[in-house]
């Protein structure tokens, strides 16, 4: 199924536009809208905190074609952002308090620029998270000295792993996705990555391989330590739980195999007053490939461009008029609301 397109219609006094998913508001008429949850619980219209976080997609291009991939990435994609677009991003970062970058894509490593962008926001003094898919690094001889640049620049590497079974890996991002999981994990630890007293960060992400919320994050951390360190050998930080939003593939899968409006009542029952206050849009500024400013990277996704009369484009940074906006919210906000909250930094609460 052709992935959804969003249509816009405005919201009752609050000063911006509501944005509609046409089929999934028809397949979930019955679920309140999130735009009227956040007004019961005094968060309408939603705006940000302190802006502390750049999240740059670099390129939807990816070796790999996850089936829960809310960007839609993978091999054949082509758009990337150019050097030009970079450093319109490094003038923004050098003009701001922001305190983290956060690299993302696809597998962001593809972009030819890639290692100057990270050299240039180390010369900057900033902290820097990279989100490697791990497979990239041994994909390619090119690749294989990854680990070592990561090291060289005190880049804090985030990385998705659905689980320490092969057979649920697998079945997730494809075949043999695993076995190449752990050798990376192997070259990131053997250059200090994840060991104690290195200061390199090492942190996995999990998400749920179906229908359903994720468990306790420190519950499944201490799982995933025990299995991975008692099976292969491999230490990290911190396992992050990210709740699987209804965009892009995930959604198209909810649609196809009929779940969508019991994920969505699953997702609606568990909202949090406490994880919704604290939603990583509130804090972070999400920047597409082309240079196009959004709440945050799912935003991105369905081509939510930030309201009102905040800039449009990172050439046109203003962080006044950005801290001044409402963030616009839909029905897969539910996702970063429900329980203990997610974010890309794994819970929230």
């Amino acid at each position: 199924m052709k992935s959804l397109q969003a249509r816009h219609a405005p919201l009752a006094d609050t000063g911006y536009q509501l944005t509609v998913l046409t089929e999934a508001e028809a397949a979930g008429a019955r679920l309140p809208a999130f735009a009227e949850k956040l007004r019961e619980t005094g968060l309408l219209p939603l705006r940000p905190t302190r802006l502390q976080i750049m999240q740059i997609n670099v390129g939807r291009m990816c070796n790999q074609v996850c089936k829960h991939c809310h960007v839609d990435a993978g091999p054949d994609r082509t758009e990337i952002m150019t050097r030009a677009t970079m450093q319109l991003c490094l003038d923004a970062l050098a003009r701001t308090d922001i305190e983290l970058v956060d690299l993302t894509g696809g597998a962001p490593e593809m972009n030819p620029d890639f290692r100057w962008l990270v050299e240039q926001i180390s010369a900057l003094g900033l902290r820097t998270i990279v989100r490697c898919n791990l497979t990239i690094i041994v994909a390619n001889k090119k690749y294989h000295d990854l680990p070592e640049f990561f090291a060289r620049h005190n880049v804090e590497v985030v990385s998705s792993l659905p689980h320490f079974s092969a057979g649920r890996t697998d079945a997730q991002r494809g075949d043999g996705v695993f076995e190449k999981s752990i050798r990376a994990l192997k070259m990131l630890n053997a250059v200090g990555y994840g060991q104690q007293g290195t200061g390199l960060t090492l942190d996995l992400v999990y998400n749920p391989s179906g229908a359903f919320m994720p468990g306790a994050q420190q519950s499944l951390e201490r799982e995933f330590k025990q299995r991975l360190g008692r099976e292969h050998g491999i230490v990290f930080n911190s396992l992050l739980t990210i709740t699987n939003l209804p965009v892009s593939r995930f959604l198209d899968y909810l649609l196809e195999s009929g779940n969508y409006e019991s994920y969505m009542q699953q997702l609606v029952a568990a909202y949090n007053p406490v994880a919704a206050a604290n939603v990583m849009c509130r804090t972070t500024l999400s920047i597409g490939w082309d240079g196009q400013l959004y709440d945050c990277d799912f935003n991105q996704q369905l081509d939510l461009l930030v309201a009102g009369n905040a800039p449009k484009h990172i050439g046109d940074f203003d962080e006044a008029r950005l801290q001044d906006r409402a963030i616009v919210v839909n029905q897969h906000c539910y996702g970063c609301t429900a329980g203990a909250g997610s974010s890309c930094g794994g819970a929230t609460t």
